[in-house]
Parts: structure tokens; C-alpha cells; sequence
């Protein structure tokens, strides 16, 4: 007796065109929404305002935004290792009044000032490093503690006051020196009529692409935020990887803090303090861009860049300061949904 078996090939259940066409689109507004956003906002304010399409006005809006995109990549490698940089900000401040102290009190030369203030932003890394990794103090409230540490330093420093070239120092004495000439380029002087400070965010923008996408340190940091206890189990040193993150982050806010001295021309004791917020979030929109939902430092650009936009935009609409806030409030939080929101639906 034989048996007939069946040569029919099962039928997958069709999937109707109108639902294919819906995910597609849905795909679609994540992966370029964000990008979309942005360009939309470039050309109306450019179609509506004409001095927005001077090249002298978008170049500076990059001048304007490179100090919290250079803290945002900061922010941004440590958020690919699991943690978050919260004493960014406060590490700036510390430069900017380090930068006065070195040049204006101590009278030394503008090489020197940028040579102690990096080296006190790897200091305050090296701090956020030993909180979270030897002393195992969450992220988050361990740079919160830093930063007010820092914040408090920096007062110490200065005696409170504001540093200015000429004032009266506690002996009675004048200040003997000044921020240099070349110092002051940082920010304010142009290479082929790009600013210095652009052409530095540009540039450590690309560097610290290279380093999470391109090398094995980046993929490895990328490894532990995703799942540290795995990462250990597979022989990686990552309390090393972490701390290394936490130093880079310092060094790249103590750039910025540079940046922040050359702009203001003196050691303002509140430098740095509104950097922190625009920094995360420009870090935080950038999860959101090409639908990664993963700190990318392109994302953190574009995001420093939007802000940028806006900023720029709603102040030559003379829109009051206060209303900014809200504008950029808002775009945070539509970043945070095609992140986060959409794209949980996009998997489920």
C-alpha cells in the first residue's frame, strides 16, 4: 500500500497592500523624520526672513551652537557606555575661570591657559571615573554630584567674582595680565572665513565619529551600554572602557569651556551654567535621527544644529528669549518619540 503525499507548497497569509504601505511610510517618518524636521525649518525661516540666508548669519549660528555641540559629544559617549555626563556644563565653567586665572592673574601666555584648562577637564573625568566605577555611584547621580562640586571650585578659584583684566586682586594689587590675543582667536578669529570654533566643532565632530563607529574602542563602548554584564563575562575590561569614556568627556567639555573663555573675554563666574540642559538635549535628539534610537554623534550635530536653527530663527522673528525655550522644549520632545515611541511600534 503506498501513500500519496501532498506536493502543495504552503501559502503564506498575503499581507494586504494597504498595511505594507502604512509600515513603509511609518519606517520611513522614522528613519528621516527628524532630518525632515530640520530641513523644513531651514527653508521657512530662510523663504521668510531674508537675513537667515546670509551666509554671515548661518555661519554664526554654528559659532553659536559649537560650545554645546562639542559638551554634546561628551554627553554622547558616555550615553553609548550605558551612563550620562551630567557635570559637562560645570566642567566648561571650571575652564572658562581656570583660563581667566592662568592668563589674567598669573599673567602667563595663552598656550599655557589651554594646557591647564584640558588638563582640569581630564581631572574632573578622572573624578567621574573613580565615583562610578570604583565606588560603583550610579551615573547620573554621581556627575550631579561632581557638577556641584565643580560649581563650587570654581567660586573657590575666583573668590566669587568674575575675573577681568585690570581688577583689584586681594593684596590690593592690579591683575597683571590678559587673555592674549591668540587666545581670544579661538572663538573669535576665522580660517578662510569660517570661524576658528566651527571649524573645531567640525573637527571633533569627525573625530569622534571615528572613534564610536570606526574603531574597537567605539564598537566596544557601544557593546557595554547595551549590556554590560555581557561585555564583562567576554573578557572586556569594561570599568576601563567606562572611565575612558568619562575622561574623553571631560577633555571634550574643557574644549568647549576654551571656546566659552575666547567668546566672553573674561572669567564669568556663571559660564557654563545653561550649557548643561543644551547639551543633553541635543545629545538626546540625536537618538532620534536615521531611527538609530542610539546615542551616533551625526545625530548630536544635526541636533546641536536644529537648535541652532530655531535659536536663530525666532530671534531674528523677535520672538521673546522665553518663547525659545519652549520651541526647543518641544522639539526635544518629538525627538524623544521618534526614539523612543514610534519606534517600539516599529519592532513590536
Amino acid at each position: 500500500m503506498t501513500t500519496q503525499q501532498s506536493t502543495e507548497v504552503p501559502v503564506k497569509a498575503a499581507i494586504p497592500p494597504a498595511t505594507t504601505t502604512a509600515v513603509r511610510v511609518q519606517n520611513a517618518v522614522i528613519k528621516y523624520g527628524f532630518i525632515f524636521v530640520t530641513v523644513a525649518l531651514f527653508l521657512y525661516f530662510a523663504l521668510s526672513e531674508g537675513s537667515f540666508r546670509e551666509s554671515a548669519t548661518l555661519l554664526d549660528t554654528l559659532r553659536y551652537v559649537s560650545v554645546a555641540a562639542i559638551l554634546g559629544l561628551g554627553v554622547t559617549l558616555t550615553m553609548a557606555a550605558g551612563g550620562m555626563d551630567m557635570s559637562v556644563g560645570a566642567v566648561a565653567g571650571l575652564g572658562v575661570s581656570v583660563a581667566a586665572q592662568t592668563m589674567v592673574v598669573h599673567n602667563q601666555v595663552g598656550a599655557v591657559a589651554i594646557i591647564a584648562v584640558i588638563a582640569a577637564g581630564a581631572v574632573a573625568g578622572l573624578l567621574n571615573a573613580l565615583l562610578i566605577v570604583v565606588l560603583k555611584i550610579p551615573d547620573m547621580l554621581a556627575t550631579l554630584g561632581t557638577m556641584f562640586v565643580i560649581q563650587g571650585t570654581k567660586l573657590i578659584l575666583v573668590d566669587g567674582q568674575s575675573i577681568t583684566p585690570g581688577m583689584t586682586l586681594d593684596d590690593g594689587s592690579t591683575a597683571p595680565g590678559k587673555f592674549t590675543e591668540g587666545f581670544l582667536k579661538i572663538d573669535r578669529g576665522t580660517v578662510l572665513g569660517i570661524p576658528v570654533s566651527v571649524l573645531v566643532f567640525g573637527g571633533l565632530t569627525i573625530a569622534a565619529w571615528v572613534f564610536l563607529a570606526r574603531t574597537r574602542w567605539g564598537r566596544v563602548l557601544y557593546a557595554i551600554g547595551a549590556n554590560p554584564e555581557a561585555s564583562r563575562l567576554a573578557g572586556i575590561r569594561v570599568g576601563a572602557y567606562r572611565s575612558l569614556a568619562y575622561v574623553i568627556s571631560g577633555v571634550l567639555a574643557s574644549i568647549g569651556g576654551l571656546i566659552l573663555a575666547s567668546r566672553i573675554g573674561q572669567g564669568d563666574v556663571s559660564a557654563g551654567t545653561s550649557q548643561l540642559l543644551e547639551a543633553v538635549a541635543v545629545a538626546l535628539v540625536g537618538t532620534s535621527v536615521l531611527g538609530r534610537g542610539r546615542p551616533n554623534v551625526w545625530g548630536t550635530a544635526l541636533g546641536a544644529v536644529l537648535i541652532g536653527i530655531i535659536t536663530t530663527g525666532l530671534t531674528i522673528k523677535g520672538l521673546p528669549y522665553y518663547t525659545q525655550d519652549v520651541v526647543e522644549g518641544a522639539v526635544l520632545i518629538l525627538a524623544l518619540v521618534f526614539s523612543f515611541t514610534l519606534s517600539k511600534r516599529r519592532t513590536a
